[in-house]
């Protein structure tokens, strides 16, 4: 690989992380699984990526999402979130606000509309983002951060790209049977190593028996179980809807013969790669989502399943167009950027259709536009 070198702080960082990690490794058989390594590598306090100090989205960090694009996607959103509520103030609560951008696009759209939120809330673990969403959101003194998830929640929650950073367990197929595949040392760096997977973990494989030896993938055991915790919040609220965008496949897709190395992915400085041992604390670890497993946790957890869309139909069927058109084409250099983003947004080619939008409820259902586009039969 070729990818950017660190400065000598974020290296040193990494290195005191690996160190952390090592010690974790010895006092644990000299093995543990890989979504240890990969919470480690995230979420290590004060070390790990989310937990750290250095940027991670836009131009200067090592990846971008629909919101840094352009305000227009946090414009949409906020039409939806407006449907939702007949027209009336929406409650908002959103995990893992990043750079706090969605927010501020969200909040000031529905200012715009005439239909302010009656709160907006933000569930965010990372001390370092939380502290750059306060500085970046301190005209909006409406904003509230929490520590954790409320017991009760009514109203919209949103989660833009959280469920793919949740640490997976990888399988791999060995011998007829599953194994799972951890995190041990060599030398003074890390290596993969197999064990029998003591659990289930390849129980939300369908027809997991047929594929071939070799074939890795991930589990999903973590994204499962947030929204078991959404689905308790807004039953104990009395009704709300949750929003989950993210990119991924239905379990049938994701778990083809052919996808027979995962979808494991690192991005670090805007290059992708699949060596999670690169610099740990440095760079970002994400797998896809399955949206099958995600879909099945909500519905069993009393949730009723809304809608599975692309990306491309939620934005279009909640009133991007609409919203592009607003903007003032005599301006060239202020329409452009956005044009270009509503592409990248919607294009089968780009974001369109990787990224996928669930909708999970209790107590509410969607206008019926956006079961035009609804897909949920394929999940």
């Amino acid at each position: 690989m070729s990818l950017p070198e660190p400065s000598d702080d974020a290296l040193a960082a990494s290195r005191a992380l690996q160190q952390a990690i090592r010690e974790e490794i010895r006092a644990s058989d000299l093995w543990i699984p890989f979504s240890r390594y990969m919470e480690l590598a995230l979420y290590a306090s004060g070390l790990g990526y989310y937990a750290g100090g250095s940027a991670k989205l836009g131009k200067d960090g090592d990846f971008t999402t629909a919101p840094e694009m352009t305000p227009l996607f946090g414009a949409t959103l906020a039409e939806f979130a407006a449907e939702l509520a007949g027209g009336q103030s929406v409650r908002i609560l959103e995990f893992g606000a990043g750079t706090g951008k969605l927010a501020r696009d969200l909040l000031e759209a529905l200012d715009r509309r005439g239909t302010p939120a009656a709160s907006y809330a933000i569930v965010e673990l990372s001390a370092e983002l939380r502290a750059r969403q306060q500085q970046s959101l301190a005209a909006h003194p409406a904003l509230t951060w929490l520590d954790a998830p409320p017991s009760a929640f009514s109203g919209l929650v949103i989660a833009n790209e959280v469920l793919d950073a949740m640490p997976v367990p990888l399988l791999v197929r060995q011998g007829g049977r599953w194994r799972e595949r951890g995190v041990t040392l060599d030398g003074d760096g890390f290596a993969f190593a197999d064990r029998d997977d003591s659990g289930d973990l390849a129980g939300q494989i369908p027809e997991p028996d047929t594929l071939p030896d070799g074939y890795l993938t991930e589990a999903h055991p973590r994204q499962a179980g947030f929204v078991r915790l959404l689905a308790d919040m807004l039953r104990a609220g009395g009704g709300g809807a949750a929003l989950l965008i993210d990119y991924g496949f239905p379990a049938r897709e994701y778990y083809l013969p052919q996808r027979s190395e995962g979808t494991l992915m690192c991005h670090y400085r805007h290059r992708a790669h699949g060596d999670p041992f690169h610099l740990p604390g440095l760079q970002d670890i994400t797998a896809h989502v399955d949206f099958t497993a995600v879909a099945r946790a909500g519905i069993e957890a009393g949730l009723d399943l809304q809608a599975y869309l692309s990306q491309a139909a939620f934005l279009l069927s909640a009133g991007l167009p609409a919203l592009l058109e607003r903007e003032s084409a005599d301006d060239p250099a202020r329409w452009l950027p956005q044009a270009n983003a509503v592409h990248r947004l919607t294009s089968p080619a780009e974001m369109g259709e990787l990224f996928k939008v669930l909708v999970l409820a209790h107590g509410l259902d969607l206008p019926e536009k956006y079961r035009l586009h609804d897909r949920s039969h394929r999940l």
